[in-house]
């Protein structure tokens, strides 16, 4: 090994320093304008940055790049939204028909959900998403999972904005002509008008988003976009033809109980002297038959509260309190087998106690469930004394393990404009991206055979 030292070492020194600054200088001009000296300009350069620097070297350099290289849009999943009037989204919440046959205008955006409609809140996962397509700001490296792209040439996936739960919910509950005679027209209005792109033609449909979260949404139309990608609450209402975890994403409801945002006590085990909380419709039908067995098995018990209660203002602050004052909360299933009670649960960092056999979960590729919340049967909690047994000999090692996590993770069930890194909505586009390289293969594919296809996907 060859030691160098004084002048020679100095000169060594220097040498490299210019040789990497020339390199630098010199990258840009070797691939003139091309998307590659940029992405190696930008990484090279954030790589070298000081520690503590502040300085934005993707800007330096004389302008030489142009574009922020830190806003990570080359990892981005581009998103063509349709232009459909406002009729079939936005213009559903306000009480002005003045304008519904034109598209709502992009420097609009409402930044929250309006009023206290908490059963409609439930399912405004279609809001969320096309309010952060509208908002044209870069963000930070990570922060946006999504880019909105005005050439539909240039779009990994088309959104449709039709805001089906919020039309099943205001024009269409009582599901009786003519009262919900809106409902299904504006569902075949949507359908022609998607029939009619060459983009759904192109592709059968398979890379445009529809969200349908609430369980009746689309009930008209839906089986005529089987191939598109749905975003629903659970498959509760859809057979496995129409729908499945492979072709879909399971998105969160809106939590309708405020998010616990100073949950610091320092005895949070002790400080909450409910055992377990229920608050919410105990006769339902199908999966959720469990709820009137469970209250006549549990209601009444020391250390449980199990309580019919609604959606009003008096029944979400009571909610509010209980949930915060309680170890455990209750998710049994209702008419189908999800319910936004999780979510409420989650944000008051009560660990969730789940009782539905066909739950499906958002993001459970990322997230591990069982790390804050707790499953059981329907079968065994049925058993007389079973359940609360269950949950008293957890011990409060285990409780404060759960509900640390409950912390760490609540963020991701948290729908916000703008959005933030690894919110609902984020968490949403991503699991889209992950559909997009099987979606493009099938679509390639479908371009080229002369054909049908010879095996199933």
């Amino acid at each position: 090994m060859v030691f160098l030292k004084g002048r020679a070492f100095r000169a060594c020194v220097c040498s490299i320093i210019a040789a990497a600054v020339g390199l630098s200088l010199m990258l840009p001009v070797f691939f003139a304008e091309t998307s590659l000296s940029e992405k190696i300009l930008g990484d090279w350069l954030m790589w070298s940055k000081p520690s503590g620097s502040t300085e934005d070297h993707s800007r330096s350099l004389n302008g030489v790049v142009g574009r922020d290289l830190n806003s990570g849009d080359g990892c981005q999943l581009k998103v063509f939204m349709y232009d459909f009037p406002q009729k079939f989204n936005l213009g559903m919440l306000k009480q002005s028909q003045v304008d519904q046959d034109l598209p709502w205008p992009d420097d609009e955006i409402p930044t929250r959900w309006p009023g206290r409609t908490g059963l409609k809140k439930q399912h405004s996962v279609e809001f969320w998403m096309m309010v952060d397509l509208m908002d044209s700001r870069l963000g930070k490296r990570g922060d946006r999972k999504v880019i909105r792209v005005r050439d539909p040439e240039e779009a990994d996936l088309f959104f449709v904005p039709f805001f089906s739960s919020l039309c099943f919910n205001k024009y269409g509950t009582l599901m009786k002509v003519p009262i919900s005679e809106k409902d299904k027209l504006l569902q075949e209005e949507i359908v022609k008008l998607l029939m009619e792109s060459p983009y759904w033609k192109r592709s059968g449909g398979e890379d445009h988003i529809v969200p349908v979260h609430h369980p009746n949404a689309f009930r008209h139309s839906r089986h005529l976009l089987n191939a598109s990608i749905f975003i629903v609450s659970d498959f509760g209402r859809n057979p496995p033809e129409m729908s499945s975890l492979k072709k879909d994403v399971v998105a969160p409801y809106t939590h309708v109980i405020p998010t616990y945002e100073n949950d610091d006590s320092a005895d949070p085990f002790n400080s909450r002297k409910l055992l377990l909380f229920f608050q919410g419709r105990i006769k339902r039908k199908d999966d959720g038959i469990v709820r009137t067995k469970l209250a006549n098995i549990i209601q009444n018990q020391t250390g449980v509260h199990f309580e019919e209660g609604g959606a009003t203002e008096d029944g979400l602050k009571q909610a509010t309190e209980g949930m915060r004052n309680s170890k455990f909360c209750l998710h049994p299933a209702g008419d189908t087998p999800s319910s936004c009670r999780l979510f409420d649960a989650i944000v008051s960092h009560c660990v969730p106690v789940i009782i539905s056999d066909k739950i499906e979960l958002p993001f459970e590729d990322e997230l591990d469930y069982t790390g804050f919340a707790l499953f059981y049967s329907v079968e065994e909690s049925l058993q007389p004394g079973w359940l609360l047994s269950q949950l008293s000999n957890i011990s409060q090692v285990q409780w404060l393990k759960m509900w640390r996590r409950l912390k760490q993770v609540s963020h991701h069930f948290e729908y916000q404009f703008p959005s933030k890194r690894d919110d609902a909505v984020n968490m949403i586009w991503k699991q889209l991206q992950r559909k997009v390289p099987t979606i493009k293969l099938k679509i390639h594919r479908k371009q080229r055979l002369k054909i049908a296809d010879w095996w199933s996907w």
